[in-house]
């Protein structure tokens, strides 16, 4: 007897940010976050139960880095959370691939876990809802659970379990925007986000940011709501330097030695969120934003997608050996079930 399912899901990228966690075990963190799903950033998993297989296995299809230290470790563990609701026993093969590179500032666990989750619940016929679904994606990975509903959502941090997974707050075609994300480079981070969020509450500005989050939350919700593209991409902005002036000032002490922060960004991304500020000055209504990597997300509305892209490559040629890889990102739908 095999059981077997395919899942498709989207990565995500986060408005409001989610950094810091108020339980590490249960992934529940110290605040609500806002992000949109990627069309071009995706996690294909399939998940095979066999009462033959003698143990779990995993195969990455197509990565040329090898996964972060123990990564199979959490699938396998996400695994048995998935045979525990289920009343089975059985090993599975997990096979998984990405359209875009892993460690570079995609959130790629979160579409990973969201696609082992949808894949693993429906191969042992396991019938939840979708908030039941967001909840069990979040304890692999917490922003795994803003990449099961469709389009826009909300992660309630709220501090218990049952209480914590993602709402959609709009449809995929409910604004235009695009998201062109620029990888600047496919070295995988050397501080995991994983490290980063429990080195948030270090940093001596953490009060002063969750603070200002409530308003802020509310900005970008409304923003989106009222498709009010300024608002939104000022307070989109701001949010994300907020995230990196945390991550700079939180200090680590590695095995052999001392951080004093951890710096995410590369020549590159400073190069291109100087650029982007260069270009709102000359008429060009584009905002960035980055999650914990050196990868940038420019986001503007789909009439200003050609001159946006024609501005980045007119950036990277100032460089002759330079070359970026390029995601044009739409909104897109949830994590769903393939063929």
């Amino acid at each position: 007897m095999k059981l077997k399912a395919i899942a498709e899901a989207p990565s995500n990228l986060a408005f409001v940010k989610y950094w810091g966690k108020k339980d590490a075990e249960l992934r529940i963190p110290t605040n609500n976050s806002i992000s949109v799903n990627l069309s071009e950033a995706r996690t294909i998993t399939s998940v095979e139960f066999d009462p033959e297989f003698e143990e779990d296995s995993l195969a990455v299809v197509g990565s040329k880095t090898p996964p972060e230290i123990g990564f199979s470790d959490r699938i396998f563990k996400h695994l048995n959370r998935i045979r525990m609701l289920a009343g089975v026993s059985y090993k599975a093969k997990v096979q998984t691939r990405n359209t875009f590179p892993a460690g570079v500032g995609i959130a790629s666990s979160a579409s990973g876990f969201a696609a082992l989750t949808v894949a693993g619940c429906a191969a042992l016929k396991l019938e939840i809802s979708e908030k039941e679904l967001s909840g069990l994606a979040r304890l692999g990975s917490g922003s795994a659970c803003r990449s099961i509903p469709d389009g826009f959502t909300e992660w309630i941090a709220e501090d218990r379990d049952k209480n914590s997974y993602a709402i959609q707050i709009a449809p995929p075609t409910h604004w235009d925007i695009v998201i062109v994300t620029i990888v600047v480079s496919k070295q995988a981070k050397k501080i995991s986000s994983t490290s980063g969020h429990a080195l948030a509450a270090a940093s001596p500005y953490f009060p002063a940011r969750l603070a200002s989050l409530p308003e802020r939350l509310e900005a970008i919700r409304s923003a989106i709501l009222d498709k009010d593209f300024q608002s939104f991409g000022r307070q989109t902005e701001l949010e994300a330097i907020s995230l990196h002036t945390i991550a700079m000032t939180s200090p680590i002490q590695m095995e052999n030695s001392w951080y004093s922060g951890s710096y995410y960004w590369l020549p590159d991304s400073l190069e291109l969120m100087l650029a982007v500020q260069n270009w709102r000055s000359n008429g060009l209504e584009v905002y960035f934003t980055l999650d914990a990597g050196p990868s940038v997300h420019i986001i503007c509305l789909s009439k200003d997608l050609i001159q946006l892209v024609g501005s980045i490559h007119e950036i990277e040629s100032v460089k002759p050996d330079r070359k970026w890889d390029l995601f044009i990102n739409t909104p897109s739908m949830g994590t769903h079930l393939v063929e």
